[in-house]
Formats: C-alpha cells, sequence, structure tokens
C-alpha cells in the first residue's frame, strides 16, 4: 500500500504554486488559439517538473511514480494541455528507461531532464490503433545504420518534440515479435513532421502525422534487441496509464473547483445554489468520484514503482476508472453552471472537451476492460 509522503505533499505544493501562477493566466487563450503553451514549458522546465521521473544518474530528479502523477495532476488541474508535457515526456522516455543499453540512454535522456529536449511516443497508425500489430511502418537494417518508411499518426507534441520512440516491423513474420523501438531525432535525414489535427480539445498540444522517407538512423538508436518492441511498449504502457489518469483526476479536481465557487456565489429564487440539496448531492458525488480515483491512480503508480504482479490491471483500472470520472464530472460541473456553463466565459466547457480524450487515448476504455478482464479470467 502507498501512503504519501511530505515529499510527495511538498511536490504537490510546489506545484500547485507554479500551475497557478504561471499556467494558469494562459490556459483559455492557448486552447481559444490553439497554441502550444510555451509559458508552461518554460515554468515547468525552470522549476524541474518537465520530466521528473528521469533517474539522477541522467541528470534527473529521480522522483517516484507517485510524485510524478501527482505533477501531471496539478498541472491538468489548471490546463490539460499543458500536462501532456510531463506526461510525454514520460511515455516517450519510459522505453528507454525501460529497454535500452546504457549508452544510448546516454545519449537522450540527460537532454530530457535538462529541458533542452523533449520527447514523444510513436506507436499508432491510421489502420493499426487498438490493433496496434497490423502496424506498417518498417525498418531494415542498411550497414550499421536502420532505414524507416512509413506514418505514424495521433502523435503527441509532434513537432515540438527532438525525440521520437517509434515502433516499427523489423520482421513482418513474426507478428508481435517482429516489431522493434527505436528512437529518432528530428534533425534525422527522411523525417518529416505533417499537419497538425483539429481536435475537440488539448488544443494547446499539437498532435500530428510523423512521416519516415528512407529515414537513417545510427544502428546503436534501437532500444533493446531486434523483435522486443511490442514487449517494451506493454510493460511502458504499465508505467503510463496511471499518468493518463492524473490527467484525468487533474481535469476533474479543476472543473469541481469551478463549480463549488459557482453555486456558493449564484443565487435563484432567493437562495444561494449550495442550498438547493439536488446541487449539494452533485456535488457530494463528484468529490467522492475523484476521490476514489485519486487513491486508485497513486495506488497504481506505486504499484508500477514496486513492479507488483498486479500491476497491469491496476494500471488498466486507474486510467479507465479516472477518465470516467473525469467525463462525468466536466459534465455535471457544465451543469451546475447552467448557461454560464456552456460559454467559454466560464473553463468548464474546455475541461469537458479535454476530459473526452482520456477515455480514448493510451488504450481506450473499451481496450482497458479487455485488459483488466483478461487478467481476471487467465
Amino acid at each position: 500500500m502507498f501512503s504519501l509522503s511530505e515529499d510527495h505533499r511538498a511536490v504537490r505544493a510546489a506545484v500547485r504554486e507554479i500551475a497557478e501562477r504561471e499556467i494558469l493566466p494562459f490556459a483559455a487563450e492557448v486552447d481559444e488559439n490553439e497554441r502550444y503553451p510555451i509559458e508552461a514549458q518554460k515554468a515547468l522546465e525552470t522549476s524541474g517538473f518537465g520530466a521528473v521521473h528521469i533517474p539522477e544518474a541522467y541528470g534527473g530528479a529521480g522522483a517516484d511514480a507517485v510524485a510524478t502523477v501527482i505533477v501531471i495532476e496539478e498541472v491538468a488541474r489548471v490546463c490539460a494541455s499543458s500536462s501532456l508535457i510531463p506526461a510525454v515526456n514520460k511515455l516517450g522516455s519510459m522505453p528507454i528507461i525501460l529497454s535500452a543499453s546504457e549508452e544510448l540512454k546516454q545519449q537522450v535522456l540527460p537532454s530530457i531532464a535538462s529541458g533542452e529536449a523533449m520527447i514523444s511516443y510513436a506507436l499508432s497508425e491510421r489502420e493499426a490503433g487498438s490493433d496496434a500489430a497490423a502496424m506498417r511502418t518498417r525498418a531494415r537494417a542498411d550497414g550499421d545504420d536502420w532505414i524507416l518508411n512509413g506514418t505514424k499518426c495521433w502523435i503527441t507534441n509532434a513537432g515540438v518534440s527532438s525525440w521520437y520512440t517509434v515502433m516499427a516491423v523489423t520482421d513482418p513474420d513474426k507478428r508481435t515479435n517482429g516489431i522493434s523501438a527505436f528512437v529518432v531525432h528530428s534533425d534525422d535525414p527522411g523525417f518529416v513532421v505533417g499537419s497538425k489535427e483539429r481536435k475537440l480539445g488539448i488544443k494547446g498540444s499539437p498532435t500530428r502525422e510523423i512521416h519516415f522517407e528512407n529515414c537513417r538512423i545510427p544502428g546503436d538508436r534501437i532500444i533493446g534487441a531486434p523483435g522486443t518492441g511490442f514487449k517494451t511498449a506493454l510493460a511502458t504502457l504499465d508505467h503510463t496509464r496511471p499518468t493518463i489518469g492524473a490527467q484525468a483526476v487533474g481535469i476533474a479536481q479543476g472543473a469541481l473547483d469551478v463549480a463549488v465557487a459557482y453555486v456558493k456565489e449564484r443565487k435563484q429564487f432567493g437562495k444561494k445554489l449550495a442550498e438547493f440539496q439536488a446541487l449539494q448531492f452533485m456535488i457530494a458525488d463528484m468529490a467522492m468520484e475523484i476521490e476514489a480515483a485519486r487513491t486508485l491512480i497513486y495506488q497504481s503508480a506505486a504499484a508500477s514503482e514496486r513492479g507488483d504482479a498486479n500491476k497491469g490491471f491496476l494500471a488498466s483500472a486507474a486510467k479507465c476508472f479516472a477518465s470516467d470520472v473525469a467525463m462525468k464530472v466536466t459534465v455535471d460541473a457544465v451543469q451546475l453552471l447552467g448557461g454560464a456553463g456552456y460559454t467559454r466565459d466560464f473553463p468548464v466547457e474546455r475541461m469537458m472537451r479535454d476530459a473526452k480524450i482520456t477515455q480514448i487515448y493510451e488504450g481506450t476504455n473499451q481496450v482497458q476492460r479487455l485488459v483488466m478482464a483478461r487478467s481476471l479470467l487467465r
């Protein structure tokens, strides 16, 4: 079982102060103009919260998994788009931390720890979403190098990141055992960033296709042995699905905070909305579900840190439950604000739009339920 330490509480207080002072003031405008939250990136990098999970051996803070989800949760409470900076840095770098050679770790991780570079994760393709084994991106050896060809889609922070962890097929006859993982740099010849997607939410975080057109990378940029990429991808998700749950909890908490403040002030029929029992019950349910989700997220993060046997089940449960809670809570927050909640003058409509993606990426919630069921039934 986990318990929050004084260090964890100190991390929360520090990140909340930074988020409210340096990220919140830009959140609405970032969403409105669909622009990257550069102010958030600078604030997180300056304070050392952009990639706290990187081990100390590579210049990072070496924060544990619970501290990492607290950082993401607190940033998401004010701006979901900005929370993808620490979240995707973890997603992109975990395959390297878990499976790469020491030389490759030394080549990539210090630049992420320092904030000099960011890293994205490239698994999905247009015809290979939940069915990742259907991917068509190929990598072939050419002398000492690898040459990649294909297209990846839904790549978070593409065009902003310098490094990309890419899954590609090296042996088509072996299905998932023929998938390998590579690290590509934006300066590598044949690497091309596509156009930006037009999205419902998280509009400040660019989502793009990336293309590999005879993209040549050095041979030492393969992560682990050939054919181990899919296993690395699955192991990565055990560590990173809790971060999406943390993002969801943060969004939900932000929406609840706005709703509580609003019902305490708004009057109807001569009474404040907070005095109506039906609305009190809505607020109570929202808070109860957020606390349950938060506890499950921290439990899952702690399990991934320890390497518990049930960490995969907990990761799926935490991501699935928290994102469902975020969707419900943000919809209820809009309802509590009534017509005002439906306008962009208040942040709850943005939070509702942002919450939706947490039910979809890093494995849809339908896939999470499959993962949980198989874990229970095998």
